[in-house]
This record gives C-alpha cells, structure tokens and sequence, in this order.
C-alpha cells in the first residue's frame, strides 16, 4: 500500500484536518496506519471472481427489467390498448389517439425528470442497496397498476410514477459499478449489464407474442395488454425482494464477504482514486461540476443521442408494422434487435477495456445505427427485409450511451460531484426522450421520415460530440502529468480516501 506523505499544494487543506469529510473506505483503514495491505494477482482474481457472481446476475436481470417495464407500453399498443372501451373483454382498451400515445412515451421521461436530482441526492445519503431495492419493487408495483387503469388520465398517472421509480437504476448502477470494479474492469461490467435491455427486448417481444397467441386462439377473462402489464409488474417486484437481501450498500456491509476479503475488496479500487462513498454534500463539488466542460458534454450527448431513444423504443412495434408485417409479427420479429444491441454493447464495452480506448470503440456502434436508418429511410416501402435490417442495425446505436455512463464511473470522482454529474447526464436523457415520441407524428405513418431524418442528424451530431469528450480528456490528463513531474509534488498518504474530484486529484488519470 502506498503511503506516501506529501504536501498540501495540490490538495484542499480543509480536506486534510477534518476527517469527517473523507471517504467511506478511510473507516476500513482506520487502526491499521503503517500496515501494509497486500494484495496479490491470485487474490485479486479470487475476489473479482466473486464479486462477479454475487453482483452481476442481480445487477443484470433489474436492468433488463427496468428496460423492459418502460417499454412494455409498446407492446399494449398493438395488442388492444388504444382500442376504445368495449364489452368484448378480448377488444377493449383505453380509448386512447396517435397524439396521446406519444405523450403516455414521454410522461414516463417527465417523471424521470422531476425526480432525477433529488433520486441521486438519496442515492449519496442512504444505503446505496436498500435505496435501490426499495425503488425497483415501488415501480414493480406501480407497473402492475397499469392492468386496472380504465382512462387516459391514469395512464398518464402511472407512467409519471414509473419515471420517478425508475430514475434511480441507472445512476444506482453506475455508482455500484464505480464502487466495486476497477477502471479498467467498468467498461465491459457496464456493457454488460446494459446490455440486458437487448436481452429483455428478446424476452418481452418473446412474452408479449406468446400472450397474444395464447388470448386469439384460447380466449382469456383479461384484456391481453393488461396481462403484460401484471406479469412484468409483478416480476419486477419479486426481483426487487431478491435484490434488497442480496446486494450491500458497499463492501464495509456485505454479508458475502469475510471481513478480511472486505478490506481486500476496497484495496483492489485503490487505483481508481474515488472510493466507496460520502454521505456529506459538499458545494465545491457541485460548482465544480457545474462548471466543468465534460459535465456539460455528457449532458449534450445524452440530450440529443436520446431523441432518436425515445422515439425508437416507444414507436419500434409500430414501426416494424409499417414495413409490412402484422402486429403479431412485429412482436416476433422486433426481438432480433435486442441481440444486435447485446453483441454490440458486450463487445464494445469488452474491446474498450482492452484497447484502452472506449470512447472511439463505442464510436463503431453509432456509424452501424447511422447505417441502418439511412437503409429505412432509402429503401422502398416493398423492400420490407431491407428496412427490417436497417432497423436491427439502428439497435447498435446505445454503445457510446453506455461508454459515457461507465466514463461517469471512470473519470467522475468526488461523490457529489459524481452524483451530480449523474443526475444531469440523465436529465439529458430524460429530456431526450420526452422528445423523441413527438418526432414521430401519426399523419407521417407508415414511413415516418421526418422522423427518421431527425435521428440521422442527431447522431450526426453526437459523432461530435464524442470527439470533444476524447480529445479533453487526452488534454487533461497531459496536464496532470505535468503537475505529477514537478519536483515538489509528493503524494499524500491515502490521498485515494480523501473524496477529492478528478480536478483536485493530481492523481487521477482520465480513461479514455
């Protein structure tokens, strides 16, 4: 364990006399100064392969669920939703427009929204863990409520509500994957795991298909949009126990780990220069991120890369219709996009880790997603399995998406700072795709091309964007390594516990 002691030039003097503003993990160290802290290659290996098995599964199955009870709302639409009320139980929904149903796609977003900050706020403040479970079975259950809505006003209602919940996933992940993996380990983690919207995409259109198959030829007492809706609420729920058991807050609490492997697992994040956690606000670090020009281009890039986001994953089953197919079948044939998505996020996020390099590996995804919605918008309306790849093509696109969101893991430090800079890359997203549904107007269908151009353009842009990001963090790093040659600098001893940010830290070294 390094414990080198330096000066205070480069680092927040308040940082060094109050302890109370260090990070979590400073408490495992706490009586063991001087102790050297070894840990080898094998054990590492041991505990990495632990960690995997106990946090992944968990981890991977509630993000493909979160993707999944989101988009569950485009699946009802063809299957009976926006049917008017009727006495035949088999051919009654809600009664619902072209118009409304774009506003039921973004609802979900404003609710995301309005409780983005204040979710990430908790997410520092409580357990990580029992703050994160007690959100998946609350939309769980909101979801399944969605079975017993009889109008648009409570659709409305219930897809607000299932924002709120769900906003605490994805920034909730993001902060696990920081806690328990090393910089060179997030990426692929973080590819894997949001990979499982491709998986839950294969499972939904799977589930939805054999649901609506089932009702047509057996006949059912439910409406087959309401069984949707409360066989994934209520899994969702079920997961959300499991989790809450299953996953700490961090390594100082975790059941499956001995309290010798406890402090091994904080050690092997040493490296990362950001520890497990800090409960206390800290207003530099909120200005800071505020003025930082990579916070700003992450909330960019999320805002215009989730345009063409929201509209695609809200209007995919009744695009897929449009190219010339049933509603049943585009319930069938929309599943092979999740598997491009999984190939495409696993081997991104794989490569990045290995090249060094994620930021422009995750660029290759993009170029193939531009690909495909140029082949939708060029090709004629006949050519049905043309257009059908282009789409398979377009779910390639989330792989700089997620690069970013694990970039917040790698190169966000300080903890409020990173909660902040969280909340505004996915209030960027939020924002996103409350417009995306509206690019896509009803009297545009079946071919939807101003829609269609618009997500072209915007991932055009986001191309850009991306450079941006790599180019700042190449000169960043340039000028922490020039601070790190100066004679005078010497590090400090647990500099990596201090919760000081990717600013302060002349330590830290931007991943790119």
């Amino acid at each position: 364990m390094d414990t080198a002691i330096g000066t205070q030039k480069h680092v927040p003097e308040y940082l060094l006399k109050h302890s109370h503003d260090a990070d979590a993990a400073m408490k495992a160290f706490e009586g063991i100064e001087g102790q050297p802290v070894v840990l080898t290659e094998a054990e590492n290996k041991r505990l990495l392969r632990k960690i995997d098995m106990h946090l992944m599964p968990i981890l991977c199955v509630v993000y493909g669920l979160n993707y999944l009870d989101k988009t569950t709302l485009s699946y009802a639409s063809i299957m009976g939703l926006k049917l008017p009320p009727s006495a035949d139980k088999n051919h009654s929904g809600i009664g619902i427009s072209g118009s409304e149903y774009s506003w039921l796609g973004s609802m979900f977003y404003f609710g995301y929204l309005a409780w983005e900050y204040p979710t990430n706020r908790l997410l520092q403040r409580l357990p990580l863990g029992k703050y994160s479970a007690f959100n998946i079975i609350m939309w769980g259950l909101v979801l399944s409520c969605f079975a017993a809505t009889e109008n648009y006003g409570g659709a409305i209602a219930i897809r607000f509500f299932l924002g709120v919940f769900e906003a605490a996933v994805t920034p909730g992940f993001a902060l696990f994957t920081s806690q328990w993996y090393t910089k060179k380990e997030q990426g692929t983690r973080t590819g894997i795991w949001f990979s499982f919207n491709g998986f839950a995409q294969i499972f939904g259109g799977l589930v939805a298909y054999g649901i609506a198959v089932g009702c047509r030829k057996y006949g059912t007492s439910l409406e087959p949009w309401k069984i949707v809706f409360l066989v994934t609420g209520l899994i969702t729920s079920s997961i959300g126990v499991i989790f809450l058991w299953a996953v700490p807050d961090n390594q100082l609490n975790c059941r499956w780990l001995s309290k010798e492997d406890r402090l091994l697992a904080i050690e092997r994040i040493r490296i990362n220069n950001q520890g497990v956690g800090n409960k206390h606000f800290k207003w530099y670090q909120l200005k800071e991120a505020l003025l930082d020009p990579l916070s700003w281009a992450f909330l960019l890039y999320a805002l215009i890369a989730d345009i063409p986001n929201g509209g695609l994953s809200n209007f995919f089953s009744q695009l897929i219709v449009g190219f010339g197919y049933t509603p049943e079948q585009s319930l069938l044939y929309g599943t092979p996009g999740g598997a491009v998505e999984v190939v495409a996020l696993i081997a991104c996020g794989w490569a990045g880790d290995r090249y060094g390099h994620r930021i422009l590996i995750s660029m290759s995804g993009l170029c193939t997603a531009i690909l495909g919605m140029i082949l939708i918008v060029a090709l004629p309306l006949s050519n049905n399995k043309g257009r059908l790849a282009g789409y398979y093509l377009t779910q390639a696109s989330p792989t700089p998406f997620v690069a970013l969101l694990s970039l917040i893991s790698s190169n966000v430090a300080g903890y409020t700072k990173k909660t902040t800079v969280a909340a505004m890359y996915l209030i960027g997203y939020c924002a996103g795709n409350i417009i995306g549904p509206q690019t896509f107007r009803a009297k545009d269908a079946p071919r939807y091309v101003p829609g269609e151009i618009t997500i072209i353009c915007c991932w055009g842009i986001c191309l850009g964007i991306l450079l941006f990001i790599y180019l700042y963090c190449v000169w960043q790093n340039k000028k922490k390594a020039s601070i790190r040659a100066e004679p005078e600098y010497v590090k400090l001893e647990n500099q990596e516990w201090l919760d000081l940010t990717d600013k302060e830290n002349p330590e830290f070294v931007y991943t790119l």
